[in-house]
């Protein structure tokens, strides 16, 4: 069946186990065997693959560098990786926008974006490894969200490929424009015909549902397509994980770095200080506030020497050098609770200084320790421990996966000296061993258990249920980042509720009536389908 593709496209089609066995995985707790593997190269192939997969009632799941946390990026059917061929930019610096494929590395776009010293602020921790077609497919953030937003903030325009075969444009419309497009006689023009009204009529549920947290990746985006005045369905494929159609460009709008920077490191042993102190660092604007916790903090301790080595120290005396100040908090203070790392950034140094020591007399006034960074390879340090957690835990634990299934959860964090003694409850009533991080500015919680997966599989789902519902009592959400795939998607008309998740339903069939984008993510997820295909 496979030499029909073979025979018909531009790009390669693999099929052979190792290529098979190599896309089987993402950064998740699964593991799916595809059939085939498809590097696409045009979008005559994209529209052919999608008539193909009509006809063969394939369904199609688009992966750029697959650090997806979900399962949102693999598929026991076919797998389109666009990281080979669809990994073109263009910049327009005057302009701060930039024109991207959803197979350009993050990393290599960052290099460019910093010869005009403009940046795109919502990467994720895995910033030096993901890409940007994940970035928008997941509606990311990261440590800079706090200041600056999240992905869906910088999409101007999406291009993508629907269910007909063709590729579409999707930007904010006024009502005029809304109605010319209303008025087409095309996919196109059904889309808006179907979608318009479902959004006008219900425009007042939609409102009510959006989860009163700064940030959420939870369900479609339904909250800023329709404002009375604008139309703009671009808002509706960030963060849609390729379910309603083949992402093949997206618009984005750039800002300016500024041009100095601090990084106060703070260790907090008492979280019921927590409120005070949110309520006078975000008075002075840090545009990051991230946190480790104190298992995160053992566990790189005990990798100190690895760690080092990646920084550049060469001997056992550059080791102990480069970890004097946490050798000497650990011997006078303990083991902190939390680790929090307070950016500030300015384009007047002198502002910033000053600003800088206003914020050390809160520090001292709270009689909390802290550390004001005062060299690159500090600073190199900290930002290390914040992003490379996962990373870590990954490839230095031997046989424990760093299981990703509760790992971003957001309340407001106002709630935290209640809500965090409440959830480390729960996760050491398990007994697994687990460590958090994530951004205390939002609220948003990573928390990655280290399980044996032949003895601890079993606590997954019940854990979940547990988690979810002390984040429902702070009316929060299970996803601010890393969006639903396979691990969440069964949760969302807990989230939600029926109504709105009648409305995801509708949206999905609108634009996907035969189902073959990326089925069985995000929408009508089936339960015990995913709990078969967890990794041993």
């Amino acid at each position: 069946m496979f030499e029909e593709l073979k025979n018909n496209l531009e790009g390669e089609v693999l099929s052979d186990s190792q290529t098979l066995e190599n896309y089987s995985e993402d950064k998740s707790i699964f593991k799916l065997l595809p059939k085939a593997v498809v590097f696409p190269k045009s979008l005559k192939d994209l529209s052919y693959l999608v008539k193909f997969a009509k006809k063969n009632k394939f369904s199609l799941t688009a992966r750029s560098a697959g650090t997806d946390m979900s399962g949102g990026a693999i598929t026991e059917e076919i797998l389109l990786v666009f990281t080979k061929y669809f990994n073109n930019f263009h910049l327009n610096p005057q302009e701060k926008t930039a024109e991207v494929e959803p197979g350009v590395y993050f990393r290599d776009f960052e290099k460019e974006l910093e010869k005009y010293n403009l940046m795109l602020p919502s990467y994720p921790a895995s910033k030096e490894l993901c890409a940007l077609g994940g970035m928008i497919a997941n509606n990311s953030g990261g440590e800079k969200t706090l200041k600056y937003g999240k992905t869906e903030d910088y999409v101007l325009e999406i291009k993508a490929v629907l269910s007909d075969g063709n590729q579409y444009l999707f930007k904010k419309l006024t009502l005029t424009e809304l109605n010319e497009k209303i008025s087409q006689n095309n996919f196109e023009g059904e889309i808006y015909r179907q979608l318009f009204p479902l959004f006008k009529e219900n425009f007042e549920l939609i409102q009510k549902s959006k989860p009163q947290v700064k940030k959420n990746s939870a369900g479609y985006n339904i909250w800023k397509v329709y404002d009375g005045e604008t139309f703009d369905l671009s808002k509706l494929f960030v963060g849609s994980q390729g379910t309603l159609g083949i992402i093949t460009q997206a618009k984005l709008k750039l800002v300016e770095k500024l041009a100095f920077s601090k990084l106060v490191v703070i260790f907090l042993k008492d979280l019921k200080i927590i409120p005070e102190f949110l309520q006078k660092t975000l008075s002075f604007e840090p545009s990051s506030l991230e946190i480790t916790d104190d298992h995160t903090f053992k566990i790189y301790l005990r990798f100190a020497k690895e760690m080092a080595e990646v920084l550049g120290a060469k001997n056992l005396f550059s080791t102990l050098k480069m970890f004097l100040p946490e050798i000497k908090l650990i011997l006078t203070f303990g083991i902190p609770k939390l680790i929090i790392l307070a950016e500030f950034e300015d384009n007047n140094k002198e502002a910033l200084n000053e600003k800088i020591k206003n914020y050390e007399k809160v520090l001292q006034e709270l009689k909390i320790k802290y550390l004001l960074c005062q060299k690159e390879i500090e600073i190199k340090k900290y930002w290390k421990l914040r992003r490379d957690t996962f990373k870590l835990l990954r490839e230095k634990i031997k046989n424990r996966l760093a299981a990703p299934f509760i790992d971003d959860i957001i309340v407001n964090p106002e709630f935290f000296p209640e809500f965090l003694p409440k959830l480390t409850k729960i996760l050491d009533e398990t007994k697994i061993i687990y460590t958090i991080s994530g951004h205390l500015g939002d609220g948003n919680l990573h928390i990655i258990p280290l399980l044996d997966m032949k003895k601890e599989k079993e606590i997954i789902f019940p854990l979940m249920e547990k988690v979810y519902n002390l984040v429902l009592e702070y009316k929060g959400s299970f996803t601010a980042e890393h969006n639903d795939g396979l691990i969440r998607g069964y949760y969302l008309k807990k989230l939600f509720g029926e109504e709105i998740y009648n409305l995801f339903l509708k949206i999905k069939r609108i634009f996907d009536p035969d189902n073959i984008f990326n089925k069985g993510k995000k929408i009508e997820v089936d339960l015990n389908y995913i709990k078969s295909k967890i990794k041993n």
